[in-house]
């Protein structure tokens, strides 16, 4: 059983940065495709970034990449995603997602590990 657990959310405005932290209790997930999905209110859960241990390839979303940038910490075992230049439309709760194995990484159906998510919120 692998637990994750998401710290880091806030209030932030337009421009803003925050960075969030995914501190996971099991060190396979070194080996397992881990993800950041979000959200937004009234709408589906979405990815935001996906890691592939293989060939350690970050997929970003096309509406954060440039913004958001995925890093992890094997000796703490923490994923974190720095977020840069908010906007309104980053607003949502954030999760942090461990699959089951290695491959594949890019459905959410592939994850089946989720923390409880942490709240963002960015004003105009």
């Amino acid at each position: 059983q692998v637990q994750l657990k998401e710290s880091g959310g806030g209030s932030v405005q337009t421009g803003g940065s925050l960075r969030l932290a995914c501190a996971t209790s099991h060190h396979s997930t070194q080996t397992r495709c881990m993800a950041w999905f979000r959200q937004p209110p009234e709408k589906a859960r979405e990815g935001v970034a996906t890691r592939t241990p293989s060939n350690k390839q970050i997929q970003y979303a096309d509406s954060v990449k440039g913004r958001f940038t995925v890093s992890q910490d094997h000796a703490k075992s923490t994923m974190y995603l720095q977020m840069e230049n908010l906007k309104p439309e980053d607003t949502g709760v954030y999760y942090c997602a461990a699959a089951s194995s290695s491959w594949p990484c890019e459905f959410k159906s592939d994850y089946i590990y989720w923390g409880q998510g942490t709240q963002v919120t960015v004003s105009s």
